[in-house]
């Protein structure tokens, strides 16, 4: 063989070879989203499927509000919108502080960490609730010091009275699902949730067309007491969480700073963005048409609620995930399961934006028959659309940043975002320059573009996954197995980190 043919036939088996090896590495890359994606999903159906479950029951008893009538409506709708902003919200806030430590416990194996978390977040919620049923006790005072309606008045304090045991259940309730989520516990959540909300419908109807506005309260807290009931029975009869669950210890009581460095800037963060949108429904009263934007606005809010459910779920399941990744030790699993889930959340956008667009006077008309309600709520949908374009991968971002421990990074965005950017926005667009009930979704289309930008500039450009699995480690070995702070955790909330990692 020549010199000529033997370089020739070396460098068909150099290309064969580096082509061999790419095509191997295309196949193994895929091999790993396919997994990925079906770990995520496992997980994120049933969750999705709780979370619009959850929904139905909050839609039954609105409905049931208003078979009693008008006033019943608007008593129990501002009783509603008042407990989700004192109460729902900072409980569900609290609870999100658990996701980390249980799920990157749950990936190291350390099982005496996840059942004191556990208990310690038990704590923290019952603490919470205290000031909280201040709040919800004098309702009707605190209304009406405000200028509201008497009568109105009257209903809402009637409602969120009969309420106040739901803060004891949700106290328990809420951590409960984070603990399941973070060992991968989803479908009997749903199942649970599912035979709750069945026994809710006759349970609604029943109690309130006997004891009205109490009764339709009561059916709600009965149903949450049914989730937390059926959920226990769960654990008792099939020993799920017998591994993680250590049983109560007084050790519980001690090396609260951990958690409560996380779980108050994660309640920070979901209040943030949950009370926006009841910020969004009192601007839209000072409209010319007052009546016809409220009512939109909550046509509108109830839409997006629905979207909502697939993000969240998604957002939590992938705050699993990379929990669990990074407290195994396994950096670029983690870094997978993120990049997965982003791009599941991105896909999800582009599809709320066909559908609102394209029915979204078919959707208006769902809810009611008035013109000018149908009108103003059909003309914003493709905005709204828009919105979840953006929204759908920073919830998904901001699951990621509390499965790395980061949840203060994800407070400062949303603060930013919707207060210092989509608020002044929607002031302006919907009062100074006139253009009205679209100014206001046009200033949420601006906060939620500069959310997303900050979030995946932080995720996906400016995470260092290796340094995130350091993080893991001590956090989930601080001390003894009570989990006592270690210096080494402020870094997880952005009390030292690296400016790379925490800066946004």
């Amino acid at each position: 063989m020549t010199e000529e043919e033997y370089s020739g036939e070396r460098k068909k088996l150099t290309t064969s070879s580096s082509s061999s090896s790419s095509s191997s590495s295309s196949s193994s890359i895929g091999m790993a989203v396919a997994e990925e994606l079906r770990e995520l999903w496992s997980m994120a159906a049933p969750i999705t499927a709780m979370n619009c479950v959850v929904y139905l029951r909050a839609m039954v008893s609105v409905v049931c509000l208003g078979r009693l009538g008008p006033l019943e409506l608007a008593g129990g709708a501002l009783s509603i919108g008042f407990t989700n902003i004192t109460g729902y919200s900072v409980l569900f806030g609290l609870a999100t502080g658990l996701e980390p430590l249980c799920s990157q416990s749950f990936g190291s194996r350390n099982w005496d960490l996840i059942s004191l978390s556990l208990q310690r977040t038990f704590l923290v919620l019952l603490l919470a609730a205290l000031p909280i049923s201040f709040f919800w006790i004098n309702l009707g005072p605190i209304l009406t010091s405000l200028g509201q309606d008497p009568t109105i008045t009257s209903a809402a304090a009637s409602y969120c009275l009969w309420s106040l045991p739901d803060l004891l259940t949700n106290a328990f309730l809420q951590p409960l699902r984070v603990f399941l989520r973070s060992q991968g516990v989803t479908k009997p959540m749903a199942a649970c949730s599912a035979a709750a909300v069945l026994l809710h419908v006759p349970l609604s109807f029943l109690l309130a067309f006997r004891f009205g506005i109490p009764g339709v309260a009561a059916a709600a807290v009965a149903t949450n007491l049914n989730m937390v009931l059926f959920l226990l029975a769960y654990l008792r009869l099939s020993g799920a969480c017998d591994l993680t669950w250590r049983g109560w210890s007084s050790s519980a009581l001690r090396g609260l700073s951990p958690l409560l460095r996380l779980a108050l800037p994660s309640c920070f963060g979901v209040c943030l963005e949950w009370w926006w949108y009841e910020i969004m429904t009192v601007l839209a009263g000072y409209l010319p048409d007052p009546v016809s934007a409220v009512a939109a606005t909550s046509v509108l809010i109830q839409t997006t609620s629905l979207m909502y459910t697939v993000p969240m779920a998604l957002a939590a399941c992938v705050s699993t995930r990379v929990g669990n990744e990074l407290g195994a030790g396994r950096p670029q699993r983690a870094k997978l399961a993120a990049m997965v889930a982003l791009g599941c959340a991105v896909v999800i956008g582009f599809l709320n934006v066909m559908w609102t667009a394209v029915f979204r006077e078919h959707w208006a008309g769902l809810f009611t028959k008035d013109a000018a309600v149908v009108g103003l709520a059909a003309g914003v949908m493709p905005i709204m659309g828009l919105c979840e374009l953006g929204n759908c991968p920073q919830t998904t971002g901001c699951g990621v940043l509390r499965g790395t421990a980061r949840p203060a990074v994800g407070a400062r965005i949303n603060l930013m975002s919707f207060y210092l950017v989509g608020t002044p926005v929607a002031v302006g667009l919907a009062f100074w320059l006139r253009v009205g009930f679209e100014g206001l979704w046009y200033g949420l289309l601006t906060a939620q573009a500069a959310c997303v930008v900050s979030v995946l500039t932080v995720v996906v450009g400016r995470t260092d996954w290796e340094v995130e699995a350091l993080r893991a480690k001590k956090l989930t070995n601080a001390g003894d197995s009570g989990g006592v702070a270690l210096e080494e955790n402020k870094v997880l909330i952005g009390g030292g980190g690296d400016a790379a990692d925490e800066e946004v």
